[in-house]
C-alpha cells in the first residue's frame, strides 16, 4: 500500500484559489467502470486511501443522484487525522457534499442526508417539482442552476462564489460526460484496477460528444496489489 504522505505529494494542489474540477474514477484493465453494477468493487486499499486524500484536499464533493443511490452514499465524516490536516490548512472540518439531480428523485430520509455531518447541497434545475424542492429543502440547501437541465457551469461558479472553488467529482459516468461537454474537467484521477471484467459494464464517461480532449500526465504511482494511479491534468 502507498503511504499517505506519498499520495499527498503526488496529488497536491499548487493553487487553491483558481476554480478546479477534479474527477476521481476507477476502471478495470479492460476499461469497465463497474463490477457487479458498482464502481467500488473494482477498488482496493490504496484506492480507498487515495479517495480519502482527495476528499481531504477538496472544498466540496460533487456526485450525481444516481451514483448516490447505486453506491449507497452516506454522510461525509472524515477521520480525526483528516480533520486535523484540513484545519491546519485553513479548511473546514469536512468538505460539503453536493448532489446533482435534475428531477430530485431523492428522499429526505436517505443516508446521504440523515448521516450528514454538515448540511449537503442539492443542485437541480427549474423543471424539478416545487413540492420535492420544498421537501429536500428541509434537509439540504437547494441550488437551482438552469431551467430544462442543470447548468454545470453556473453550478461551479455558484459554488466558487460560496467559497468552494476546489471540486472533486466522484461520478457517475453521465455527470462526468456532461462536465466534459461543458469544458469543465480540469483533472482526471484514474485508478486502473488489475482486473479484466468483460460483460457489458460501461466506461467511466457516458453521453459525452466524441472529441480529442488532450490531457497531460502529472504523476504515476502503483502499489503492491497491482493497482496503478494516474493523475492527468488539462493540457496547457
Amino acid at each position: 500500500m502507498i503511504e499517505r504522505g506519498e499520495l499527498l505529494r503526488a496529488y497536491a494542489l499548487d493553487d487553491r484559489t483558481s476554480p478546479r474540477v477534479r474527477m476521481n474514477f476507477v476502471a478495470s484493465a479492460d476499461g469497465a467502470g463497474t463490477l457487479g453494477g458498482r464502481s467500488g468493487t473494482l477498488g482496493g486499499a490504496t484506492d480507498r486511501a487515495l479517495m480519502e486524500v482527495l476528499r481531504a484536499m477538496t472544498d466540496a464533493i460533487v456526485v450525481g443522484a444516481g451514483t448516490v443511490r447505486t453506491e449507497g452514499y452516506g454522510g461525509v465524516r472524515p477521520p480525526a487525522d483528516e480533520v486535523a490536516w484540513r484545519r491546519a490548512g485553513g479548511l473546514t472540518d469536512a468538505p460539503r457534499l453536493v448532489v446533482v439531480s435534475r428531477s430530485l428523485r431523492l428522499t429526505p430520509g436517505d443516508p446521504v442526508f440523515a448521516e450528514a455531518a454538515s448540511r449537503p447541497i442539492v443542485v437541480t434545475s427549474g423543471v424539478a417539482d416545487a413540492r420535492l424542492r420544498a421537501q429536500i429543502g428541509e434537509v439540504a440547501d437547494v441550488l437551482v442552476c438552469g431551467e430544462d437541465a442543470v447548468d454545470l457551469a453556473a453550478m461551479t461558479a455558484a459554488l466558487a462564489e460560496e467559497g468552494m472553488p476546489q471540486l472533486l467529482c466522484e461520478g457517475g459516468p453521465h455527470l462526468f460526460g456532461s462536465l466534459l461537454d461543458a469544458g469543465l474537467v480540469d483533472e482526471v484521477c484514474l485508478t486502473l484496477s488489475p482486473r479484466v471484467v468483460g460483460g457489458r459494464a460501461g466506461r467511466i464517461t457516458a453521453g459525452a460528444a466524441e472529441a480529442d480532449r488532450r490531457m497531460e500526465l502529472r504523476s504515476v504511482l502503483h502499489d503492491d496489489e497491482g493497482f496503478v494511479f494516474l493523475r492527468y491534468a488539462r493540457a496547457r
